[in-house]
Formats: structure tokens, sequence, C-alpha cells
């Protein structure tokens, strides 16, 4: 039986390693490891430079000529870093990365290699699509699929290898990966803003999508790690009491870092900042060796893949000081799990933030509507974005008083419910300014000055106003970035479309730019204030009633949330804006029904066979330690009334080991059961009745671990997982 303290002793006695600090400051560092513009304009020619440039700003094509001089920079700079190999990096329906490295070598005619690389190989690759999910766009003898790079994500090192940012499509050129529709998103809402835009400044040539995001996770003793099964198989505990000390003081939150932590901080951002992220903000979360870090955020598109990157080096860093980064989203019940808030806004090519208030009444107005058209697209799309953050990980954690309820509305703060309620009742041509900086009318609408300070933090809120962006606090810590980003930029893309055809009507009526803008925002705002718009406590099951009345979207089983994708009006949005087609969301259903499905099997398979394999033994060896002792003392003594104790432990022994059986044996056949339904969705169904008896499990085997005897425990404990860093 495994020795569990040997375990704990050996975890408390690791020491935070020492951490070789890079010659010179980060921003001398920064993004070293980078094919970035500096790069680009020290290793390519002017003609090449300029065409890329373009590519990436303009979205002109690029030549298989431009694509050689590319390529030859590149390589010359890699070499330069001891890069050996080359990969096309991307973003597959598997929620994590991929790659296939391929040497720089070539035959050089003499019998000898040299290393080549050329426009061909940087622009396209093809991997096996049938070997990643498809969602049956891809049989498995329809193999072949296409990697093309992507110039708007720069070029990085990894190691040894030259890594290159690719979308991933189909031979039939459907999506395959996240990247793709993301990309389509971020091009659809930038033409439906942009026009807009130009209402306001007729110099706006380009709208771009901002993501900061902030990464939640957990630090585990590699040691202690390896000894738990479930952690190793599913990256949660799927049993475990709760340890005395939790985070019930509130003294983890903000704490001082523990030095062995911070170490690996410390190298986890100077390997960031070398590869160009840029890592901001550490800090202690609330759960006890739970952590946070973000960077400033940028670009949706390249905040994203630094994102995955990110993700990819906690786990080779962490394992270097001792450590297993968890990052799934509920790794232990009783505790605060780990999401990942996405911080969204948009901004213009001149620098304007387009949801931060502006310099002027016309700036404020154009503040306003992009605010109502974004609160619009949430209202027309609310369990859509539920659906985009649903997942078999993320089920356990949202609800939870820790994280947002699995309903989508939005929390807008005081000052700015006042605001919306008061453009209401005014005049369409009264000047929205700026406290303090008053123009000549008394009915005026007033947006504080300090604006930032104006707008409160509601932790229950999934998408909630913060100032000059709207944070995405549903989104987990596992999930990529792109699966919530795509379709809110394509849900904001199709009210914008909606929203400038009214305007022009308004316009062409003759009116006024501000009265046929606000004739326009007007019956919108009016659906939006009392309908998405809460800033309550969205934990209350008085609020759950409340979202139904308003006809929000409820739905609590994660296979059934799905379903937003393929209705009508979601399936219309999609096809309008240009994001996916009808056939690839149905595909990508059929991807996250069966992803949903194999996460609870594998859980299913292993907490059965842990209890019949681990706990049941270690309860029938403390039960027959305590009849021997029963039986002992009856055979000096003549009765067992002096074995209360012992008696009473054993009834309890016996009564959760029954259960544990019982149930697991329950589990075991429904499973085996799902398992024979070839159905996708129908099969995922069943998967969520099944997650509901793995929490019936759980109950006698915590139960167990209360009275069975420590030294018998054969698994490391919550207080030994969650106390040792």
């Amino acid at each position: 039986m495994l020795d569990r303290f040997n375990l704990v002793r050996e975890s408390f006695m690791k020491k935070a390693k020492p951490v070789d600090k890079p010659d010179g400051l980060p921003s001398e560092y920064f993004g070293e490891l980078v094919f970035n513009r500096k790069q680009m304009e020290k290793y390519l020619d002017a003609k090449t430079l300029k065409a890329l440039l373009a590519c990436i700003d303009g979205g002109h094509p690029l030549d298989r000529a431009t694509a050689d001089g590319v390529a030859r920079g590149m390589k010359e700079w890699a070499l330069e870093h001891g890069v050996t190999h080359i990969t096309h990096w991307f973003q597959p329906l598997t929620e994590g990365t991929a790659e296939k490295h391929d040497s720089l070598i070539d035959y050089d005619g003499k019998g000898g290699v040299i290393e080549t690389f050329d426009g061909k190989s940087l622009a396209q690759q093809e991997p096996d699509a049938s070997s990643f999910p498809s969602g049956g766009l891809r049989a498995t003898f329809e193999a072949r699929g296409y990697t093309a790079w992507d110039p708007t994500s720069p070029v990085f090192i990894q190691d040894d290898t030259l890594c290159i940012p690719t979308v991933f499509l189909s031979y039939t050129g459907e999506a395959l990966d996240y990247k793709t529709p993301l990309k389509r998103a971020l091009k659809a809402v930038n033409d439906a803003a942009l026009p807009i835009c130009r209402l306001f400044d007729p110099e706006v040539k380009k709208v771009y999508s901002y993501l900061g995001w902030e990464q939640e996770y957990f630090l585990v003793d590699e040691g202690l790690f390896a000894a738990r099964t479930d952690l190793m198989i599913t990256g949660r505990t799927l049993f475990g009491h709760n340890s005395s000390k939790e985070q019930q003081l509130d003294d983890h939150y903000f704490g001082a870092i523990p030095s062995r932590v911070a170490a690996f901080m410390r190298d986890l951002e100077i390997a960031g900042h070398r590869l160009g992220i840029p890592i901001k903000t550490r800090h202690n979360e609330v759960a006890p060796n739970q952590f946070e870090l973000a960077p400033i955020y940028g670009e949706t598109n390249l905040a994203n893949d630094q994102n995955q990157i990110l993700m990819n080096i906690m786990h080779t860093i962490a394992r270097k000081h001792g450590f297993v980064v968890l990052l799934h989203e509920k790794p232990f019940d009783g505790v605060n799990g780990s999401g990942k808030h996405n911080n969204w806004s948009l901004g213009t090519d001149t620098g304007t933030k387009l949801l931060a208030p502006g310099k002027d009444a016309m700036g404020n107005l154009q503040f306003v509507t992009f605010f109502v058209n974004v609160l619009k697209a949430v209202q027309r799309h609310n369990g859509l974005l539920k659906a985009t953050i649903a997942s078999a990980t993320n089920a356990h954690r949202l609800g939870a008083n820790e994280a947002p309820p699995a309903i989508v509305s939005a929390f807008l703060g005081r000052t700015m419910t006042q605001v919306l309620r008061k453009l209401l009742e005014v005049p369409s041509d009264t000047p929205i300014q700026i406290a303090g900086k008053k123009g000549s009318r008394m009915d005026l609408v007033e947006i504080p000055e300090i604006f930032v300070d104006n707008t409160d933090r509601n932790r229950t809120s999934p998408f909630a106003f913060t100032g000059n962006r709207f944070e995405f606090r549903a989104v987990g810590s596992s999930a990529n970035c792109a699966g919530a980003m795509t379709t809110l930029n394509a849900a904001v893309a199709e009210q914008l479309l909606d929203f400038k055809a009214d305007v022009d009507k308004e316009l062409a009526a003759g009116k006024e730019l501000q009265v046929a803008v606000m004739d326009t925002l007007k019956p919108i705002i009016a659906s939006v204030i009392d309908t998405v718009c809460f800033d309550g406590n969205g934990y209350t099951d008085e609020w759950k009633a409340e979202a139904a009345r308003r006809g929000l979207d409820t739905e609590t089983v994660i296979p059934e949330m799905f379903n937003a994708f393929l209705t009508p009006e979601s399936v219309a949005m999609f096809t309008r804006t240009g994001v996916y087609t009808e056939k690839e969301l149905q595909a990508r259903n059929e991807v996250k029904w069966e992803t949903y499905a194999k996460k609870l099997q594998i859980e299913s398979r292993v907490m059965v066979r842990m209890s019949i394999n681990h706990i049941i033994p270690a309860a029938v060896t403390y039960k027959s330690t305590l009849l021997k002792e029963v039986a002992l003392y009856e055979e000096v003594y003549g009765d067992t009334e002096g074995c209360a104790t012992e008696l009473a432990i054993l009834d309890d022994i016996t009564r959760f080991t029954e259960e544990v059986r019982q149930r697991a044996r329950t589990v075991e056949n429904a499973r085996l059961a799902a398992d024979d339904i070839p159905d996708a969705y129908s099969r995922a169904r069943a998967y969520a009745d099944i997650a509901n008896m793995l929490a019936a499990l759980r109950k006698p085997l915590d139960a167990l671990e209360e009275v069975v005897d420590d030294k018998l425990w054969p698994l490391p404990k919550f207080r030994e997982l969650l106390f040792i860093s």
C-alpha cells in the first residue's frame, strides 16, 4: 500500500530552485524568440517586408516569391537561435494544440545534407485530418487536411523548433480548428463596426477586437499528484473529504507568495516575456494553492495564441520546480475552482476605445452606440454564449458560490444603468456629456468623468461591464478562449449590421445623425434594460426564477446547452457573418457531445476502479483489524461491552463499503449502457445522468475517508494536496 507519509515528507522538504535571471531587464529580452516586426526589419529585404506588412495590416494576399523571401529571413534568424526543426502549430478541436516537427535538413546532392526552408514549407503543410476530431467532416479513409500559415500571428521558437501558427482546414475547406472561425469572426466584427465608426470619424480604417485573459490555475506537488490516479487521468480529484482548513479565513487571496511558487512564477514570466507574452500580474487566488496570472491585453487573435502557448509552457516549467499545474475548472470539491476571465473590447486604428466614453458629445454617442448594441447581442444570443463556455469540466464550477451562474446576463453597475434609463426619457437630440464638461442644455445626459471608478464589480455576473470593456467571467480555465470570442464577436457583428441598416433608414428620412442614432437606440435600450441587464446577486434562487420570467436561457444540462448552436437563430447569425457554415456547426456539436461523453466515460471508469482497487481494500483491511481487536477483547473479558467504539466504526465501515460497492456497480452498468448508444447527442445525454451517479458514489467514499485509519488510507488527502508549496 502507498506510503503516503514519505511522499508528504519529501514534498515539505523540497526547496525552491534557484532561477538564472537573463542579462538585462525584461524590456531588453522581451520577444527575443519571436519573429516580430523588429526581426522582420532586420532579416527581410525592403520589398519582402513591405509585402508582408501589407498582408498583416491590410489583408493583402502573399505570392510565392514573397513567401520565399520571408522564409529565407526566418531561416537565417532561426539558425542563429539553434533551430533544427519547424512545425505548423495549430489548435484542433482537442482543446489543446498540435504540432508535427520536420527537420530543416535535405540532401545537398553531394552525399551530405543542408538546412533548407522555403515559402512552400512556411505557407502550407498536410497533417492527417482524420486523426483529429471533425464531427464527421473527415472519415478515416479521407485523411487529407491542410495547415496554412497565419501571418498575423508571429512565428516563435520553442527549444529547437520554429513554430508557425496556422489554421487547420479539411480537404474540402471546412474549419477543423479554433483559429479559423475566430479569424472569420474578427473580420466580421470589423466589417460590421467600420461603417458605424465612420459615421463619427471618417478617418477610421479598421476596427480591432481586443482580449485580455486572466488565467487561474492550481499547483500541486508532483509526487502527490502521481499518487492520485484520478488527478493524473482526469485532472481533478473525483473524491476526497474536505480539509478542516480550506479558504474560510480568506488568508490565501493576495497573500505572500510561497518562495517555491514564486520561483516557478518567475521562470514562467521570463519564458513568457522571451516569447513576447506581456505577463503583467501574478498573485495568490482564493483557494489554497491556487494562483493567477494575467497579461497586458492585446489583439484577440494574438492574445488567444499567447494563452495557448502559455498553457503549454506552464506544464513544462512547473515540472522543473517539482509541481504539476492543474488547469481543470474544479480540481478540488469544496474550494473555489478556476476560470479564465475574458476581458473583451473593441477599438479603432485611430486609437479610439469604442467601449469607453469619448472626449465630446459625439464620442459619447459613439460609446453608447457600441455599448447598447453589445448588450443587445448578448440578449439575442444569451443561450448561445452560455453554450460556448459549457463543458464537462466547467460544469463543476458554474453556478457555485465562486463563479457566474449558468444564466448569461450583463452587469452594468448603477451609473450606466441610470445613464441608459435617462436616455430613454430625454429628447433624441440631447447631448451626452462627461460630467464637469456641461454644454448649454440643462437636461443633458452625464457620464462621470472618472468613469472606471463608477462601475462596481459583480462576481456573480457572467458578463460584466468594467469601465472600458466587458468581462466574460464564465470562461473555464482549461478552455480555448477562441470558442467564446468567436461567438461573441460574431453575435456583435450581426447586431451591428442590423443597427446600421436601421440607422440608414432614419438618415434617409432626413434626420440628423444624433437623432437618427438615438431614435434607433432607444427601442434597443428599452428591450435590454429589464431583460438581460441584471446587477443583483446571480446566485439566488429568486434570480433563476426571474431570469426564466425574462426569457433568458436557464438550461443547466450541458449536452442540452450545446443545442443552442443549432437553433435557426444561431445558424442564421453564423452563416450571415461568414463564421461557420451549417455543416461546420453540426460537426462541431458532434465533437462537443463526443468530448463531453468521453470525459465522463473516463471519469466513471477511474472512479469505479479506484473504489474497487483502492478504497474498498483499505476499508476492509481496517475492518479486519477492528474485528481482531473485538475478538481478542471478547476472548479476554468474555463479552464485547468494552468495544462500543470499535463496533460503531465497524458498522459505519460495513455500511459505507457496501454503499460504495452498490453505487460503483450502478455507475458501471450505466456506463456500459451509455457506450452502446450510437447517437452522439443521446450518448452525451446519458452521461449527464451518469455525472449525477458519480456525485452519489462520492458521498460514501468521502465518508469512509473520515473513519478509516489514516495510516491505511491509500491516497494523499486534500489537507496534503492543498497545503504543500
